[in-house]
């Protein structure tokens, strides 16, 4: 379930255009195995966010099968993607779809826990973009070991914060395994809110976008 409207959902749904057809394919199938991959609207809404942006260096936490990753490569020429995948067999997965894609120049995937492999991979990059769709229990943590591969000013996009309504309100939440996530998310919402150095807009749209811009620190 979506934040918005069926409605609403829907009729955005029609004014989506594929940046390619292998990528429009790439949707296809993704749908239709049920693996979960950012919504249209997300997809056209960050694209254009990389239009103003245009970042070089670009961290992705959550890579799933890949989808994503190969858009924002597609999108932005000559910018790199690394991301970060916790479940081996689908990282092996992303990591095929990324080289059938002619994309592996471009495109590194790894495998492990997010904040692990940023502390201990990454610790000599420097990132403008960051896109954190993982472990929604964990977004504080990975969110806080991003922001030490980033430049000032770069972007730190959080996706399905608000948790199909859970975390707004208790009347959306249909079952007790989900309390734990929400409660996380509430907490890292509140989190990003709080930050000095750093200013966060928290948008409805989809399954509801953090959008957070780091100011100079230190």
């Amino acid at each position: 379930m979506n934040i918005t409207t069926e409605p609403v959902e829907t009729y955005i749904d029609t004014l989506y255009k594929p940046l390619s057809e292998e990528l429009e394919a790439f949707r296809a199938r993704a749908e239709n195995d049920g693996i979960p991959i950012i919504l249209k609207s997300t997809e056209m809404f960050l694209l254009n966010l990389m239009n103003i942006k245009r970042p070089t260096n670009i961290l992705e936490i959550g890579t799933a099968v890949g989808y994503s990753t190969a858009c924002f490569a597609k999108k932005v020429k000559g910018c790199n993607v690394t991301s970060i995948e916790l479940d081996e067999e689908t990282h092996q997965k992303a990591v095929r779809n990324i080289s059938a894609l002619n994309l592996a120049e471009r495109v590194t995937v790894l495998q492990g826990d997010a904040e692990t492999v940023i502390r201990e991979q990454l610790s000599d990059q420097t990132f403008d973009f960051v896109f954190i769709d993982a472990a929604k229990s964990h977004y504080k943590r990975f969110f806080d070991a991003a922001v030490t591969v980033c430049a000032d000013g770069a972007l730190l996009i959080s996706d399905d914060i608000l948790l199909k309504g859970g975390t707004a309100s208790d009347s959306y939440i249909r079952s007790r395994r989900h309390l734990t996530n929400i409660r996380k998310m509430r907490e890292y919402l509140a989190y990003l809110s709080s930050l000095s150095y750093a200013d966060t807009s928290f948008v409805p749209m989809g399954t509801g976008i953090a959008i957070t811009v780091l100011g100079k620190r230190g």
